[in-house]
């Protein structure tokens, strides 16, 4: 699983690293971005369909990978 975030949708709202701040943090204007490659580990992938599911601008993906 991998996350990514749609920069041109994302508002700032924060709440992906509210909910998941080991897996998403803040750029300089108060934006979401992904911390690290995106590569979610298996005991944070909860935390990660959290996020995705609070964002109001559906802009964090999840990617699954075979």
């Amino acid at each position: 699983m991998k996350l990514r975030i749609n920069s041109d949708v994302c508002q700032g709202h924060g709440r992906c690293y509210d909910l998941a701040p080991d897996l998403f943090g803040e750029d300089e204007e108060g934006f979401g971005q992904v911390l690290g490659d995106g590569d979610v580990p298996p005991d944070k992938e909860r935390e990660a369909r959290l996020a995705v599911a609070n964002c109001p601008e559906r802009a964090v993906e999840v990617i699954e990978e075979s």
